[in-house]
């Protein structure tokens, strides 16, 4: 192992003007969440025209139990994947991840009854697990401080770019008039794919993380990337600002256990833990309860046609959008504490209204959509924050697998939950049952908001080592 050593890479990574490089890192690795939002609204968009398949002749509660098996495969794809990334690097992952989204989202397209779509489903879900934890701790560290939470916010949002695109592809593939439903569906999946290779080739260009180099002794690897990176900025922005703050001192180190990671969480920041654990949980309920089954509401209470639900997810899709995109910058000025508080209130009372107004018949199909777009404006808003915040809480030796533990424990508690019970409540056809599914979704980001109200904390405009200091970082530094 390289001995100690000090050095100045995130000052030098921070410090810089934001250029077309950061646009490139946004772009080819932002795009994980659009193919998530892809996957989501697809299966949401075709849950009707699937459960209708001749051949798998699924039922409500299997719809929802499809649901939960993709969040089950996330959910072990980002723990296993994450490990491997604090240990093998950021840009080894995030290949091999998507290799895997791409191979299993062709696959589901040949599903043969429930237990392949299941499976299929499952092995999806994975590749998009390891994902989260692979881009999101690559993107944190290779952005700017003073764009951090803007950016981070607005690529976790383009999960509705996902959502928008699959629900207008929805659209052509379920008109019977285009294409017969039965093969409709089965091609849907293939769009996922198709987006997915030109992913492979726009990530052979993003470096591996400076910041990961440094802490595992590739201090030369590490400055290489981080002078290339000066030097493509500077030839687009002309010179740059003199580095600012001191260097840190490093005793790198080949991995961390997980016993180190367990003690960091729970004894040196057991505030950050809870509150990582709730901000993820609640949200992961309240949108995967939600946007799971919204087509089998629409089809089993409001009648309307398989063929048409990409109509009425096209404008939830959008909303949530535009909510991190005009919000995100927000996150940067007021801060992160205000701002995740005041989003999760907002969405929770808003869902609890919502829900009451379902049950007693008031609102029609888009009069429902649009309370949902509106909802979910500042929901979207809120759960790209808990991804922000997940990643932020812990020392860069672990933030891979820190990111994939808490999403891996909101998935279970609040995703693998929502879609099963809601897709029962569907169907056992009551309106006030699903109004106290609502209610609860309603009441978990409610619960979040004062979470974070209490045990929120200031990263806004900080270095992440500063937020969380590096396990390897020597007290002399």
């Amino acid at each position: 192992m390289a001995a100690r050593f000090s050095t100045d890479v995130p000052n030098r990574l921070d410090r810089l003007p934001w250029g077309r490089f950061h646009w490139l890192v946004v772009l080819a690795l932002g795009v994980t969440w659009v193919l998530d939002g892809l996957e989501v609204t697809l299966v949401g968009s075709l849950a009707g025209a699937i459960k209708e398949s001749p051949r798998l002749q699924l039922t409500e509660t299997q719809v929802g139990m499809t649901a939960s098996a993709y969040l089950l495969g996330a959910v072990s794809g980002a723990l296993f994947f994450g490990w491997l990334t604090d240990r093998l690097g950021r840009k080894k992952l995030f290949t091999i991840t998507v290799l895997v989204y791409l191979v299993a989202t062709i696959a589901t397209g040949f599903s043969w009854d429930f237990w392949s779509f299941a499976f299929f489903r499952f092995l999806t879900g994975a590749g998009i697990g390891g994902e989260y934890s692979a881009v999101n701790s690559a993107i944190q560290e290779l952005i700017p401080a003073r764009r951090r939470g803007t950016t981070d916010l607005a690529v976790n949002g383009t999960f509705w770019g996902g959502a928008a695109l699959g629900a207008a592809s929805s659209l052509v593939l379920l008109d019977p008039v285009v294409i017969d439903p039965e093969l409709g569906w089965r091609l849907a999946f293939a769009v996922g794919g198709a987006l997915s290779i030109s992913v492979l080739f726009l990530r052979r260009f993003i470096p591996e993380s400076p910041r990961w180099l440094m802490t595992h002794g590739r201090r030369e690897e590490a400055e290489r990337i981080v002078r290339d990176i000066e030097a493509w900025v500077e030839r687009e922005k002309g010179p740059l600002p003199p580095v600012q703050g001191r260097p840190i001192t490093i005793d790198p180190r080949t991995h961390t256990t997980l016993g180190e990671v367990a003690r960091t969480m729970f004894r040196v920041y057991p505030q950050r833990s809870t509150l990582g654990i709730v901000l993820m949980a609640c949200q992961a309920f309240c949108y995967n309860a939600v946007f799971f089954t919204y087509a089998l509401v629409l089809t089993r209470f409001y009648d309307i046609p398989s063929a048409h639900i990409g109509w009425f997810m096209l404008p939830f899709a959008i909303g949530n959008l535009m909510g991190p995109l005009i919000l995100g910058h927000f996150f940067d000025t007021i801060g992160r504490r205000i701002m995740i508080t005041l989003t999760y209130g907002v969405a929770g009372i808003l869902m609890a209204v919502t829900g009451f107004a379902f049950a007693q018949g008031w609102l029609s199909a888009w009069e429902q959509t649009a309370a949902w777009t509106v909802i979910f404006f500042f929901a979207s808003a809120a759960a790209s924050a808990a991804y922000l915040t997940v990643g932020e809480s812990f020392p860069l030796e672990m933030r891979a697998m820190g990111i994939a533990l808490f999403y891996a424990f909101g998935t279970l508690v609040g995703g693998v939950i929502g879609p099963t019970l809601f897709g029962a409540l569907i169907e056992g056809g009551e309106r006030t049952d699903i109004m106290w599914g609502y209610l609860l979704g309603a009441t978990l980001m409610l619960i979040a908001a004062g979470t974070e109200w209490k045990l929120g904390f200031a990263a806004e405009g900080r270095s992440l080592e500063d937020v969380a200091r590096p396990l390897s970082q020597r007290e002399d530094a």
